[in-house]
Order: C-alpha cells, then structure tokens, then sequence
C-alpha cells in the first residue's frame, strides 16, 4: 500500500496520518493499545524520548515524553554511523570510476586514505572500504571482540566513546586487533575513516554532501551535528567547532526525518522516482554481508538475519545510539520505527547550535531508570514489543 507514497517535507503537509484505532486497526492492521504499551516501557528507559510508527506509509503512532519533541534535536550518537553508511553507498553510485573494485576497494593509500601514510602496520593495506562500514577491519574497538561467531574478551580495548574518537588525528592511528577481516569489533573509527573518504573523493565536508544528495531530496527539516565540542583535545577550531563532520555519529535530526530516513532504507534506496542508493547496497545494509562473516552487523546496522531476537523477522534491522535512541526496519511487515530516547546532556542546543522550537515542561527533571531487569535489552525488546502489535502480517507495499 505504500510503495508508490513518499511523503512531502513537513512544511508541506508532512507524513499522511491516521488517528482513530479502528481505522488504524483496519487499515494499517496495527494494535494501537499494545504500541501504548510499548510506549509506557520506553519510559521506564530513558529520561526523555518518543515512540514513532509508519507503516504502509502511515503514520500510525507519534507520542512523546519530557524533551521529546518532534522538533527535538538531540545528539543521536551512534545513529549517526548509518548516515555515514549511506552517505558512502550514495558516493559509489554516484563516483563509481574512483572506486574501480567498489566496497572491495583498498582504501589505506594516498588516493582514499593520505593522511594514514605511511602506515603503522602493514597489514592495514589490506583493509577495504566494505571491511571499514562494517567493522570488521581489524581496528582495535571495544569488547567484546568476535571471531567467527565466537564471542571473546581481548585486551587494551580503545577509548570509543565520546567525540575524540570521531576525529582525524585519533581514528588514523588506531592499531589492529587482528588481519582486516579475522575479527569483528565495534570501533568508532572505523566509521570515521569512511566519512574521510567521503571527504577526500568529494570534495567536501560528509555533512555537506549528505544535504546536497540525501537529506534535501528527502525532505528533511532543520537538521545538523553535534559539531561543538569545547573540552575536546584537538580537531577543533578557537570557537570549539569540531573541523570535521563526526563519521562516528553525533547527528541530529528531527523525528518524523527520521522516519524518512528508514523508509529509504525500506524502499531499497529509491525515494520517489529517484534511484538514491543502488538497491544492491540497501539490502546489504539489512543483511549479514561478506565482509563481516562474524557477527551480526552489516553496514553500520544490526541485523537479525540469525533469529536471535525471538518474533521478529529475519529481515529486520536496526541501528542504536547510546542514550536508547534506535532506527528499525522491518521489510517483511512494511514497518518504520523510530525510538527517540536521550539523557539531559544530549538535549543541551549547545552542542549543535541549532534551535529549539518548542518548551519543555520539567516533567522528567526527577526521573529515574527503570528496574533493570524489567528493562533489560530496550532496543531489541521495544521492537519486539511493536512487532506484537502488527495483528495483520501481510507486508504488501
């Protein structure tokens, strides 16, 4: 029902909505009492955030609590590691002759990568640009460390969060853990390095490229990074501004432009009559891939490709950010899901400089977790929770 609907920018009218649970129930076969359940969960974990579903292009469900908004726009950490993923799928497509062997392309040379010359490590000349999206590169992240499937614990991991590990002068000298492609680590540099290649085959900021060719034919509203960062060592310029878009996250961007983000990703790269990321490379995003044999992470998303969370498809993925924000995709049932989530620091305007257009009310002000043990995995409980309430399974567009 929603393959050919693709909805306007929010000035111009925005998502089609249906409000009445009935008509929800019949049209969009969505339980909207066990999403108001999910809804009272996520809010047992985290202080502020939101809960947001389209599905066959409707947007069915939109509530918030404490920051939440739909015009928020909070530091989304780790969500913004997709966007560089996408941003690289839009470069091969469209620069396909600077990247002759494509996501097999080595990338640690003086024409992607020349800031990382002369190499540290030999085997780093190895590393390829789809090992560096998916993490599997070889570079030292943190626990813990998979290895054909086998979970384990190494030594020394790295400092990987915070925005010192988005930068140039720390992702280029990250050491190896293990050959490219022996093992699977999260590292957050392995997602900057990509947005420096973005960079350097552009010829501009990942940032820029990214309103030019995904977020201006989506129809996004205001949006940007957290790109001010006064008490971080190096990479910034006398007025605390990071010099380079954060490939390693930080983004910020409105909720319902959220939604337009994974319905992208649902439409296999296409949004309208327009081919934005090859099909080929949107479905590797929801997919164990190649380059990755070891866990369950394709192109900057988590997949759930082996079943490990139970009533989900197979084809779901997702990808989080610390503070429980979570994008979900869900092919099969035609299902967006946006989880806006946060803390008190990541709402602070300083951080992007950009406005805030509405007022909050101090009711989370006090606010405190949840039992752990009732919380236990957010991410992955909450879309199973929304999953439950798809009570007509046909996932026709």
């Amino acid at each position: 029902m929603g393959a050919d609907y693709f909805p306007p920018p929010d000035s111009a009218g925005g998502w089609r909505t249906l409000k009445d649970p009935a008509q929800i129930r019949a049209t969009a076969g969505i339980d909207v009492k066990k999403l108001d359940e999910a809804f009272d969960y996520i809010q047992q974990t985290t202080q502020h955030g939101g809960l947001l579903v389209v599905r066959h292009g409707h947007l069915i469900y939109e509530r918030y609590f404490g920051r939440g908004h739909r015009e928020a726009l909070p530091e989304l950490a780790s969500c913004g590691k997709a966007f560089t993923s996408v941003a690289v799928g839009i470069m091969l497509r469209e620069k396909a002759a600077q990247f002759p062997d494509g996501l097999d392309q080595k990338v640690f040379t003086a024409k992607y990568l020349p800031d990382t010359l002369p190499l540290d490590d030999p085997r780093k000349a190895q590393i390829t640009l789809g090992q560096l999206l998916a993490m599997s590169a070889g570079i030292r992240g943190t626990n813990p460390v998979y290895v054909k499937g086998v979970k384990q614990t190494w030594e020394n991991p790295t400092e990987d969060n915070g925005p010192y590990s988005t930068t140039d002068g720390f992702a280029t000298k990250q050491t190896l853990w293990c050959a490219p492609g022996d093992c699977y680590s999260y590292a957050t540099s392995s997602s900057h390095l990509p947005a420096m290649i973005v960079r350097k085959q552009t010829g501009m900021e990942m940032e820029e490229y990214m309103r030019q060719k995904l977020t201006k034919p989506l129809g996004f509203g205001t949006w940007g990074y957290a790109m001010y960062r006064p008490k971080l060592k190096g990479g910034i310029d006398a007025d605390g501004r990071m010099f380079h878009t954060p490939g390693g996250g930080s983004i910020a961007v409105r909720s319902t432009d959220m939604l337009r983000f994974g319905y992208l990703m649902l439409h296999e790269g296409r949004w309208g009559k327009e081919q934005i990321l090859t099909p080929e490379f949107a479905r590797m995003c929801g997919r164990m891939v190649k380059y990755n044999p070891h866990f369950t992470h394709s192109f900057n998303f988590n997949v759930n490709e082996d079943k490990h969370l139970n009533g989900v498809p197979g084809d779901a993925f997702w990808k989080g950010g610390s503070g429980g924000y979570a994008i979900y995709v869900v092919p099969s049932l035609d299902l967006v899901i946006w989880k806006l989530g946060g803390n008190e620091g990541q709402y602070d305007p300083a951080l992007t400089r950009l406005p805030v257009k509405y007022t909050y009310d101090g009711s989370r002000d006090n606010w405190k977790p949840g039992d752990p043990k009732v919380i236990g995995d957010a991410t992955g409980k909450t879309l199973q929770m929304v999953v439950a309430a798809v009570v007509d399974a046909k996932g026709a567009k």
